[in-house]
């Protein structure tokens, strides 16, 4: 870091997040945008009380008639992370909806996700549909993504969660997709400049066509137009996120899924990829200086789940060691049929911004202002 970035540096006095993200803004007191957005717009249009419980009954109500006469009556897509395991657990004992645990093998699955997967899913007696992406064109779209130089090359594997997950949706007739996207651990958002937009068709291809090499035949496709105007509004499909709904405390659902399922924890939110693990705990602190756990512990922070003395400690550590981070940089490098050295490259070759390709930013952004105005998002990033 230089000294004039040093000079210039500044942290929230109230959650962790940093002059990291160049957009950040404080108050007079040092509390940052992030924190006063929580306070002022999320936190009093949040009911995890009996209304929430209210909304929460009237939405697996829906559900259930939705799905009359039909093997599930929902589909939830699974990682195996705390957020969708316990998602699952909620929606059949809780609820007692009918759901069909839906997984994307993008082909970077842990051992730990497969394994807490099985065991919920056995335990609850469900059904599992695993879609696994034709790996030579994901590897090549991977690909593509380090050589461009952008942030968020972890785009091509959320891309193919989401759009494959609609296209099931659509072709079975499901209204209700149920997702553990949640305000209690996801309150405060990455920065766009961190993580941009993952269902961008635009930038997508834009990337893969300037440095891509295998044409992408059967790697499923979506774009911001069908899943947020098509499929809700002319389909009739509706992502809901039932977390949203009453109290979610995050370490007293990993304790209960260790009980009921002997489910195994991990170090950290979305190490259940190995490639997530490897571009969240390295690949993006290292080259980048954006470290997610500045995130996600603020969001814990102001939803009163961790203290900021905590977050201060943990962060006072790389999330991976330097062993972890050097067989983890070989595992990708050797999965991705390179060379070690040739990732290295990528590492160290000139930053980019999603700025530096074709983009719908302007489009997510309109929608954004229209979906906060309207009620319907609380968060979001900027």
């Amino acid at each position: 870091m230089s000294s004039a970035a040093t000079s210039n540096y500044q942290i929230c006095t109230n959650c962790v997040m940093d002059t990291s993200d160049s957009k950040i803004t404080f108050d007079a007191n040092g509390v940052c945008d992030h924190c006063t957005t929580f306070k002022e717009k999320i936190a009093p249009n949040w009911h995890t009380d009996a209304r929430g419980q209210q909304e929460l009954d009237k939405l697996a109500a829906a559900i259930k008639v939705a799905g009359k006469g039909k093997d599930f009556d929902c589909i939830i897509g699974m990682s195996g992370g705390i957020d969708s395991s316990y998602l699952t657990y909620i929606a059949k004992e809780k609820l007692g909806l009918r759901p069909l645990v839906f997984h994307v093998d993008a082909g970077w699955n842990s051992q730990e996700a497969v394994n807490n997967i099985e065991r919920i899913v056995d335990c609850l007696k469900l059904d599992l549909y695993t879609e696994v992406i034709d790996w030579q064109e994901m590897r090549d779209l991977q690909l593509a993504f380090f050589k461009s130089g952008v942030s968020h090359i972890d785009t091509p594997q959320d891309y193919a969660f989401f759009a494959t997950m609609y296209k099931f949706a659509e072709k079975h007739g499901i209204k209700y997709i149920l997702t553990g996207a949640n305000l209690s651990t996801e309150c405060i958002r990455n920065p766009i400049e961190w993580m941009y937009y993952q269902s961008d068709s635009i930038q997508l291809h834009d990337i893969h066509r300037r440095f891509g090499k295998k044409a992408l035949k059967n790697f499923p496709t979506t774009s911001i137009l069908r899943h947020k105007i098509y499929l809700p509004y002319i389909k009739g499909i509706k992502i809901v996120r039932p977390l949203n709904f009453g109290p979610y405390i995050k370490e007293e659902a990993v304790e209960l899924l260790k009980q009921k399922f002997d489910w195994q924890p991990y170090p950290q939110k979305h190490f259940e990829s190995r490639f997530t693990r490897f571009y969240e705990g390295y690949w993006l602190p290292k080259k980048f200086g954006y470290d997610t756990r500045r995130v996600q512990y603020a969001s814990l922070i102001v939803t009163n789940q961790m203290t900021r003395e905590q977050a201060l400690e943990n962060l006072k550590q790389p999330a991976l060691s330097e062993d972890v981070a050097r067989q983890e940089f070989e595992y990708v490098a050797t999965k991705l049929g390179i060379t070690v050295a040739e990732l290295q490259s990528y590492m160290d070759a000139p930053n980019k911004s999603y700025k530096d390709y074709k983009s719908q930013e302007s489009f997510y952004l309109f929608g954004a202002k229209v979906m906060k105005f309207l009620g319907l998002e609380l968060g979001g990033k900027r």
